[in-house]
């Protein structure tokens, strides 16, 4: 028998899986003349209002609502048919299909699940038909390997306890390559194990594996960091600088932001001011989603006072949609995108969104979610864009690890790998 030219899709199929929380999540399998690709979906817990649509069963007590048996029954009944004896590799023409037969801008017809399950499966199996990793496959050129941020410590929405920050990282902009970051964040980490056991502090870890701590204040976070980053060994600001991501959203409420662990309450040029004070007093070079996802005077004002010195990522604010990211870069509200996957519901829309944020001289920063699987997709996406950044949480739960080491294959199989050191925002 002759082989096909092209990886041409023979069957699709999915099933539920559980994701790192414990919750349903979906993955889908397509196989295209012979060959086969799974692709697992990641499902977020600080969530945009404006993302795509992740559909749930919600009707049943069945995993008490959040069954994905309806995103499943999608990929097989619904879109299945019509991309029997499609070409995979097309990926701008599988994508359009499924995007034309959700008929809706936030695919809530079928559910962004479902269409992001068969888009990245059929990258993935016209990866394999190519015989070529997935990130040469998306594109052969590239030889940048991404920055870590590493979330040592988490709070907000991804902890029970600790800091309002969800997220404190480190960016270990000073090291050599990349399996230098995953040692430093690994030494660090485990400094920082020590210095809470010493003072009596929680060592549980959140969802996106950082420890989270009872702790003081948001300053005592951060300066436990800082001084376990010293007792490793490594320079404060030359070796690893830090990097946050605070999800105001999660904590505005009646036009205003509600900081706990502090006990205070600001307004939009108070959270401004706090953020100045922060990196006047610490090292730090990123923030992430500072203020609320509809505060978009707010993002201007942040973005003036601030976008010279760090770097200010949109994540909720824009949901790695390319209209709301249009909307950012004429109102300059940002200088840099978090790309997230689900949000979109398709590897074409999110890769359009890149290309955007590129033609802008924008930043742009692939992520996981905090409800993740050993899915590793974003790890060859991260190389094959050349963004230089990847959030994918801590140096310990295998669902984040799983990410870090295939970064740490794809830097060995890659001729001349060069860590990113382009990043404006480090001074």
């Amino acid at each position: 028998m002759e082989k096909s030219l092209k990886p041409i899709i023979e069957k699709v199929h999915a099933r539920e899986i559980l994701d790192s929380r414990g919750f349903p999540t979906i993955e889908v399998e397509i196989t295209a003349s012979g060959y086969k690709s799974i692709s697992a979906v990641p499902s977020g817990a600080s969530t945009g209002e404006f993302e795509a649509l992740e559909l749930r069963d919600e009707d049943t007590k069945r995993f008490q609502g959040r069954g994905v048996l309806k995103a499943v029954n999608n990929v097989i009944n619904s879109f299945g048919p019509s991309l029997i004896g499609k070409d995979a590799s097309n990926q701008k023409e599988i994508d359009d299909l499924l995007i034309n037969i959700d008929g809706t801008s936030n695919k809530s017809t079928f559910g962004a699940n479902a269409s992001l399950g068969i888009s990245m499966a059929c990258s993935v199996v016209s990866a394999a038909f190519y015989n070529k990793p997935l990130y040469s496959y998306l594109n052969p050129n590239s030889n940048i390997m991404p920055v870590p941020m590493i979330n040592v410590l988490n709070g907000g929405m991804h902890a029970d306890q600790g800091s309002d920050l969800q997220e404190i990282m480190l960016f270990p902009h000073g090291a050599q390559n990349f399996k230098h970051c995953i040692q430093i964040g690994s030494e660090v980490f485990h400094c920082l194990k020590k210095e809470l056991k010493k003072q009596g502090l929680g060592i549980t870890v959140g969802d996106e594996g950082g420890f989270a701590p009872a702790l003081h204040s948001n300053d005592h976070a951060i300066e436990l960091l800082l001084n376990s980053i010293e007792k490793a060994g490594f320079i404060v600001g030359k070796d690893i600088s830090l990097a946050l991501d605070v999800a105001a959203s999660s904590f505005y409420k009646d036009n205003k932001y509600h900081l706990k662990v502090d006990g205070s309450v600001l307004d939009t040029d108070g959270m401004i001011s706090f953020y100045e004070d922060l990196i006047k007093k610490y090292p730090i070079v990123s923030i992430e989603d500072g203020l609320d996802e509809n505060d978009w005077e707010g993002w201007n004002k942040m973005n003036q006072a601030l976008g010279s010195k760090i770097q200010i990522v949109g994540d909720d604010l824009t949901v790695t949609n390319s209209k709301k990211l249009q909307r950012a870069i004429e109102q300059e509200s940002m200088n840099s995108i978090l790309i997230k996957l689900n949000q979109i519901g398709t590897v074409s829309e999110t890769i359009e969104a890149i290309e955007l944020a590129k033609s802008n001289n924008m930043n742009y920063v692939i992520s996981h979610r905090s409800g993740e699987t050993e899915d590793t997709f974003i790890s060859d996406l991260s190389v094959a864009m050349g963004g230089g950044q990847i959030k994918t949480g801590s140096v310990c739960r295998s669902d984040r690890t799983a990410k870090y080491n295939r970064l740490l294959r794809i830097e060995e199989q890659i001729e001349n790998p060069s860590l990113c050191n382009n990043l404006s925002f480090i001074k």
